[in-house]
């Protein structure tokens, strides 16, 4: 299934959709000298091909990547490409920045905090719910400092458009990760008007918090796409961070922060959105998708997986992450919808985007 990505919005966390330790530096000249190093930044690294564009039975297109496959004792049992490198997980670092948000002393819960962790479709059951925890923290959505958007569904915003409706922060996929952000602000008596900051006390903490949970350093710190610092860390710390999450004590931040993601799926993504997909249908798996590709899910026994394609291609995610999720052991009917991704011709299937490892 295509992914919709608006030309206007490219830097979006999109998904799929159907038609204690120092906090990173806020230099931007050292996080410049910090992010060029690495194959994702104009290294000579050529990784291996993860996927291939087979159009009426001819190869047209490859993409390459690398991937990190974690044993349930946590070490590596598959590596592809360069997987110790650091790279921007992008919306797969959700769930730490929701666990800094619970450290910080907010008492979100299940929908809510599940949407901590979003980045949702804009269907209407997700802005209603954005909107109300903004209230329930004496906050609108002027407060929020994410860019105005459409929501990301497409059947989505064809009805909010046609009833009238514009751009708007709520709409905007990682609302609820910033209104989040904001009652976090509000809790802990943080100023609210620079909370994006990367010096800023909660970005702090969440630098921290995804220090510990990858076991390494963040080595850049970088502006996401809805404006947010972007933490760099490697494709093998991002695994061992969602195997982290799924593993801790009960009633920790980063156990919580997973369980209400794994109850809520729809709050984390929406209807018709991979990782809803298949946290509804694998018990206990955690997955979380990132923009530019990245892609980091958690099963239950420990094992552990990340992905980054090269080019950002996200019509090569479900694909990829099928075959990876085949490899862990995985063996659900869920991979089949996951892991499809035609080509049309003349309104036809004439080929498919496919896993090639």
């Amino acid at each position: 299934m295509p992914a919709e990505t608006p030309a206007d919005t490219p830097a979006h966390d999109h998904g799929r959709i159907p038609s204690g330790s120092a906090a990173p530096s806020p230099d931007p000249a050292a996080n410049a000298v910090t992010a060029a190093a690495g194959p994702y930044a104009g290294g000579d690294v050529q990784h291996p091909v993860l996927a291939e564009v087979v159009r009426s039975g001819f190869v047209e297109g490859r993409h390459r990547g690398s991937l990190v496959l974690l044993a349930p004792d946590g070490s590596v049992e598959l590596a592809l490409g360069e997987v110790a490198v650091p790279v921007f997980p992008r919306s797969s670092n959700k769930p730490m920045q929701a666990a800094a948000v619970l450290r910080a002393g907010v008492p979100l819960a299940d929908e809510r905090l599940a949407m901590a962790a979003a980045s949702h479709s804009g269907e209407g059951f997700h802005r209603a719910l954005v909107a109300k925890v903004l209230a329930e923290y004496h906050l609108t959505p002027d407060d929020l400092q994410c860019p105005p958007d459409l929501p990301l569904d497409q059947s989505e915003r064809e009805v909010y458009l046609a009833e009238g409706g514009r751009r708007e922060r709520v709409a905007m996929n990682c609302s609820g990760k910033h209104a989040a952000m904001l009652a976090a602000c509000v809790t802990a008596g943080w100023p609210t008007a620079s909370y994006l900051d990367p010096d800023h006390p909660l970005q702090r903490l969440v630098g921290t918090v995804i220090e510990e949970a990858a076991g390494e350093p963040v080595t850049a710190v970088g502006t996401d796409g809805c404006g947010a610092p972007v933490m760099a860390i490697t494709l093998t710390g991002l695994a061992r961070a969602f195997r982290g999450f799924v593993l801790a004590e009960p009633g920790s931040p980063e156990r919580r922060v997973a369980d209400a993601m794994r109850a809520h799926p729809e709050y984390v993504a929406g209807t018709h959105r991979t990782d809803t997909w298949l946290m509804r249908a694998v018990p206990g798996v955690l997955a979380k998708v990132g923009a530019e590709a990245v892609q980091a899910v958690a099963l239950p026994d420990g094992r552990a997986l990340a992905f980054k394609v090269d080019d950002g291609a996200l019509r090569t995610v479900g694909p990829v992450l099928a075959r990876a999720l085949e490899l862990a052991g995985v063996h659900d009917d869920v991979l089949d919808r996951v892991g499809h991704e035609p080509l049309l011709g003349g309104g036809h299937e004439v080929g498919a985007v496919r896993a090639a490892f």
